[in-house]
């Protein structure tokens, strides 16, 4: 992971300080097998780095963004390139975050699942009556991600099967990430956020529990309050980004699954940066 990230002069610096925040050997972790990746504590100090330099290197490339947006710990990393908080902020931010999620998880342990073929609608149908299984992440039309204990997720994979999923694919987490069982975190992380310094945003925010335009730094932080524990309401951000017209999206970090998912989106087309170069990323942003 970290061999894809640029090289900006601050990132090297801001590495050390995610492991000293940490007490991680992050650059080890990054080298090391994806399996690394599920503990979270390593996970998001090294997404928010990633989604952050590549944000920013977009910025200093002349790509002027319209709007951003961040699918779940990606927030974080939308609000620093937008200017809400510095990047070192938002470091000790989502350091904090993810001591504080694994603890939760460890409290009350679960797990999360991808439902393939059906809208949250149908999922939410199917589960209704399933105890400590939620919706996560609304993530396109045909996935839908739950999240709860390991009972509530087997069966709520077997009720999904029975009424129409194509496949329920089990994640490799270490928590039920967006659900209740996430409380106590959220709550910890509450007190954090209402004693940061929120500044209003250079270019509107699309949050995962509300997905409208926002910039008033107040407002932006009151929406982050409840992230933890609600849903990412990702199908609703696209559409909402696209109702103006057709827009061309960039996903910054690790992988591509998030342009993939936006391309299923009417009037969205979708490049990422691991897929495509820089050039020709900015060559298409910029005219």
């Amino acid at each position: 992971m970290l061999d894809d990230i640029p090289e900006l002069d601050s990132l090297d610096r801001l590495l050390d300080a995610a492991e000293a925040l940490s007490g991680l050997d992050l650059r080890s972790v990054a080298e090391g097998p994806a399996e690394n990746l599920a503990d979270t504590r390593a996970a998001q100090p090294l997404l928010y780095l990633t989604d952050w330099a590549w944000g920013v290197t977009l910025l200093e490339s002349g790509v002027e963004p319209a709007a951003v947006a961040g699918h779940s710990l990606g927030e974080l990393a939308a609000l620093a390139v937008a200017g809400v908080f510095s990047p070192e902020a938002g470091l000790e931010l989502v350091v904090e975050r993810s001591k504080l999620m694994s603890a939760a998880a460890v409290a009350r342990p679960g797990t999360m699942a991808a439902v393939l073929g059906m809208d949250r609608a149908s999922v939410e149908g199917a589960i209704a009556e399933v105890p400590d299984i939620w919706v996560a992440n609304d993530n396109a039309p045909g996935q839908v991600v739950i999240s709860g204990t390991p009972e509530g997720a087997e069966q709520a994979s077997a009720l999904l099967l029975e009424a129409g999923a194509r496949r329920v694919v089990a994640l490799p987490v270490s928590g039920a990430f967006h659900s209740p069982l996430m409380t106590l975190a959220g709550e910890q992380f509450a007190d954090l956020l209402l004693g940061a310094e929120f500044d209003n945003a250079n270019f509107p925010v699309y949050q995962n529990t509300n997905p409208t335009g926002e910039t008033r730094g107040d407002v932006i932080r009151d929406r982050l309050i409840s992230q933890i524990t609600s849903p990412v309401r990702w199908t609703e951000t696209m559409h909402a980004l696209a109702e103006g017209g057709p827009i061309a999206l960039i996903e910054c970090g690790p992988g591509n699954v998030l342009a993939g998912l936006a391309k299923r989106i009417d009037g969205v087309t979708a490049a990422s940066v691991e897929s495509q170069s820089l050039e020709s990323i900015v060559e298409e942003a910029t005219h």
